[in-house]
């Protein structure tokens, strides 16, 4: 696997301004579209109330300075239970979120259509920052809506497993399958197979911790203290 290599030339961005968003809406629906995912729309964007949560993060993958691909990472949690995976399959997801879990729910992952062809290792760098969440997080599952077509590859990957048959997510013309992987069964054997998901401390704070405190980053807080107490 090549993707140490193509990692050296990576930088993640999380997307903070409008013009930084609005650059990725603008490659989510090149990606979309290409795939026959999307309806044409007059303003070529992709975007959803769900990119201005305040349990979201919104990650463009810039390699060599150029945006080829991006994915956006909420958390859900038994208090911030709004996520795209969470509302689509809520029947499956409330539940467990009744338990106490908490969800890495990965969606929006695109990648540019014309570098994708070049770089055959931009998915499993791309995908590599829903694994650092799920560290960073201490997350029990990680989640991923995903038409029929791509399951193999996250079944592979991080050994997700189907837990609800494909539904229509709003703004898409193709159905989505919900898979999920419990992290902590899953983390080892996955981690001697990819050994460049491995991420550092300091890396994962850098590109998840927020300067500012909000209202989901003071709840998680609390909500840790009392799961490890």
């Amino acid at each position: 696997m090549r993707g140490l290599d193509l990692l050296d030339r990576v930088d993640y961005r999380l997307a903070r301004t409008a013009e930084e968003k609005d650059e990725i809406y603008r490659l989510r629906y090149r990606a979309y579209l290409r795939e026959g995912a999307v309806s044409p729309a007059p303003d070529e964007r992709v975007f959803d109330h769900y990119d201005d949560l305040p349990n979201c993060w919104i990650f463009g993958v810039y390699v060599d300075g150029h945006l080829c691909s991006s994915i956006r990472i909420h958390i859900a949690t038994p208090a911030w239970r709004k996520s795209p995976s969470v509302d689509v399959f809520g029947d499956v997801l409330h539940p467990k979120l009744d338990e106490g879990l908490v969800f890495v729910d990965s969606t929006r992952f695109v990648a540019d259509p014309d570098k994708a062809r070049s770089w055959t290792a931009l998915p499993y760098v791309t995908v590599r920052l829903g694994s650092m969440a799920g560290v960073h997080f201490d997350a029990d599952y990680g989640l991923a809506m995903v038409r029929p077509e791509h399951q193999a590859f996250y079944h592979r990957v991080f050994l997700h497993e189907t837990w609800g048959p494909p539904r229509l997510f709003p703004g898409l013309v193709k159905p989505v399958g919900l898979m999920a992987s419990h992290l902590a069964s899953v983390r080892d054997r996955v981690l001697a197979r990819y050994p460049f998901l491995h991420s550092t401390v300091f890396e994962r704070r850098t590109l998840f911790d927020r300067a500012t405190p909000d209202a989901f980053t003071d709840s998680f807080r609390i909500q840790a203290v009392a799961k490890a107490g």
